[in-house]
């Protein structure tokens, strides 16, 4: 029942009930028990005593079975382990004539290891649930016909085509049609997410850095639209794919709890043992009989088990884990797990992670005679002929903040390094940038334009002055803008009793400090290139302890590596982020913070609740035992009892919702 019966647990799991038969020798065991029960109390004086001992010794064959498969595979290794000790102190209760006490033993038993394999198979099944999301066959577009293939038969750049309301079959982007697509077996979203075909296909960046708004990924679900992808992973490399190579991976990661334990069983187990067989011949100490003396050393054989304890940190973790898998938290391991319920200081990378990595229009302030709507119009027109990320966000933010299209009026547009750009507007110069431009072309900046701009670049936007016929006419503002979940995340990250978090930048410390403001950090740390960014978080360890780090795993990678628990965002799709990190939030929203905290930490609680209850148990059963003042029966169904008890407490974490 403890951690390696993992791997040789699952020999003859499809025994002749199916998956299940544990289960249904338990629950026949148990039958079998209870029908001797009934005949040895309800039965004539006269009847013969196999009547009753017929349906024990089937109770026990059905009890024993699983469990002395499994203590003779670990004995060969030379181990010594509670399913020995269950053995011996059943076939101990047959000697002594406690056939009843020594099939509830097994009944109880087999029942706990049966519910706790089922546990565990339940948890690994909705891991696994993950690999069927991939269909087995794609509709492949050649030379104009479309015919199906086997998923594995598909090549990079192959076209596949998806119907509505389909599965779709491999990560790619969308060359064609556009559709909501259903991302949450992948991220979690609950929301369809609308997508779009890539305007062109030549010299695509990495798969990482494509737009999300164009990508798919393998078994995410295709609304009402048809589209085509163009495949860009195989079948082996797919997200899905990785993803269900990491949970498995995930399991053999014990956590700090459970390696103690393990410690802990090492060392208990051989001095059981040896109590017990010492208490067989305590009838030469005290008076009494050997058959009493072999029957309080059984009764503490059964008391001193750590049947619960062995079981109480699996089948918590991996309880828990599962349930992340449901939401779209990938969590690998105990380790993870547990570190991330104790964090107390979270470190968060700004671009893309607090932010929305993506600069949005924020002012638009006219100055002399000009109206906004004049300035709008120059800023579009003008904006619309550059390829700098920077324009291009400008000229679609005021497209749609104005609800202009752009008419091709500006002309003759150059870059002027370092300052901005000029074009021709209106047969007449524009120049759109910084203040130096502005007083290098000989224009004077009005004061009040002046202390407006400088205002804004307090707050950590980006400005830019417009000029038009050698005149200053107005102000353009842009800034990466908080993402709109992240006020509400931060606050329910303080409800749960997180104390500090901080926002590590390479922008500039006002940029930082603009939004840790606005948000609700409690301090930003500015100015960080990826190797400042380590320094800083080995600075936050040595002060706090441990600490979480949220980033998008890419180039917060070593700053990550560095910190208690990593957690990456975005992380479907991202082969860096999944590999780097401890925990990765499938979808980009940061909002799924506050539910894998508040679920590691529901983790831990029942975690502590299980040894509590197994390690009570057994103080108190122990002594009871050894001073003779309890009976088998008692202490089978106390100890037993808590095995049951400890496994329905983990089963609570599959059903865990963030309050």
């Amino acid at each position: 029942m403890t951690d390696h019966h993992k791997e040789d647990h699952h020999h003859d799991h499809d025994g002749i009930f199916g998956p299940r038969t544990e289960l249904y020798f338990s629950l026949l065991c148990g039958l079998f028990l209870l029908t001797g029960f009934l005949l040895k109390i309800f039965g004539s004086d006269t009847q013969s005593v196999w009547v009753y001992l017929v349906p024990f010794l089937i109770a026990y064959g059905f009890g024993g079975y699983y469990i002395t498969i499994e203590a003779f595979g670990k004995i060969k290794k030379g181990e010594f382990e509670i399913d020995f000790l269950m053995i011996a102190a059943a076939i101990g209760a047959a000697y002594i004539g406690s056939w009843a006490e020594g099939a509830l033993l097994l009944f109880l038993f087999s029942l706990g290891h049966a519910l706790e394999n089922y546990a565990m198979d339940k948890a690994k099944k909705s891991i696994e649930a993950l690999g069927d999301l991939t269909p087995k066959t794609a509709l492949i577009k050649r030379d104009g016909k479309i015919e199906e293939v086997g998923v594995e038969d598909l090549k990079i750049n192959d076209v596949i085509v998806i119907k509505p309301n389909s599965k779709i079959a491999a990560d790619g982007v969308i060359i064609k049609g556009s559709s909501a697509i259903d991302q949450a077996p992948i991220t979690g979203e609950s929301m369809p997410i609308d997508k779009i075909a890539i305007s062109s296909t030549d010299n695509l960046p990495n798969f990482n850095d494509i737009d999300s708004s164009h990508v798919v990924f393998t078994g995410t679900i295709n609304g009402d639209g048809s589209i085509e992808v163009l495949v860009l992973k195989l079948s082996k490399d797919s997200t899905v794919a990785r993803l269900i190579k990491m949970v498995s991976e995930v399991e053999t990661q014990k956590s700090p709890t459970q390696r103690m334990t393990k410690k802990f069983e090492e060392r208990y187990v051989p001095i059981v043992i040896l109590v017990v067989f010492a208490l067989c011949f305590a009838y030469l100490v005290v008076d009494e009989s050997f058959d009493d003396s072999l029957y309080r050393a059984i009764t503490v054989l059964v008391a001193a088990s750590p049947c619960a304890l062995a079981i109480s940190t699996p089948s918590a973790v991996l309880s828990g884990i599962a349930r992340a898998a449901q939401k779209g938290v990938l969590i690998k391991g105990g380790k993870a797990l547990e570190d991330l319920g104790s964090i107390q200081t979270i470190a968060f990378d700004k671009t893309g992670t607090l932010t929305e990595g993506k600069p949005k229009l924020t002012n638009m302030i006219p100055h002399d005679n000009y109206s906004e709507e004049d300035l709008a119009r120059l800023v579009l027109e003008v904006e619309s002929l550059s390829n700098h990320p920077l324009a291009r966000a400008i000229a679609k933010d005021v497209q749609t903040k104005y609800g202009m299209q752009h008419e091709n009026l500006a002309s003759n547009v150059n870059a002027i390094q370092g300052k901005g750009i000029s074009a021709t507007y209106q047969d007449k110069t524009v120049f759109i940038g910084n203040e130096k431009l502005m007083t290098d072309e000989g224009m004077t900046i009005a004061s009040e334009l002046r202390s407006k701009m400088e205002g804004l670049l307090r707050e950590g936007h980006t400005a830019m002055l417009v000029a038009h016929n050698d005149m200053v006419i107005g102000l353009v503002s842009v800034m990466d803008v908080p993402r709109k979940t992240a006020v509400e995340t931060l606050k329910r990250l303080r409800a749960i009793g997180i104390k500090r978090m901080i926002m590590l930048t390479g922008d500039h410390q006002n940029v930082g400090d603009a939004i840790a403001k606005q948000i609700g950090l409690t301090e930003a740390r500015g100015n960080l290139l990826p190797e400042d960014k380590v320094e800083a978080v080995k600075k936050l360890m040595e002060r706090d302890g441990k600490i979480a780090m949220v980033g998008d795993g890419v180039n917060d990678a070593p700053a990550m590596a560095f910190s208690t628990v990593s957690v990456a965002m975005g992380a479907a799709g991202s082969d860096v982020a999944l590999e780097t990190a401890d925990v990765a939030l499938m979808s980009d929203k940061i909002e799924m913070l506050p539910f894998a905290i508040g679920l590691s930490r529901a983790s831990k609680r029942i975690i502590t609740q299980n040894i509590w209850i197994s390690m009570g148990v057994v103080a108190l059963l122990v002594p009871a035992t050894i001073f003779g003042l309890t009976g088998i029966g008692l202490a089978v169904v106390f100890h037993e009892g808590s095995t049951l008890v400890v496994v329905l407490n983990a089963l609570r974490l599959l059903a865990y919702n963030e309050k």
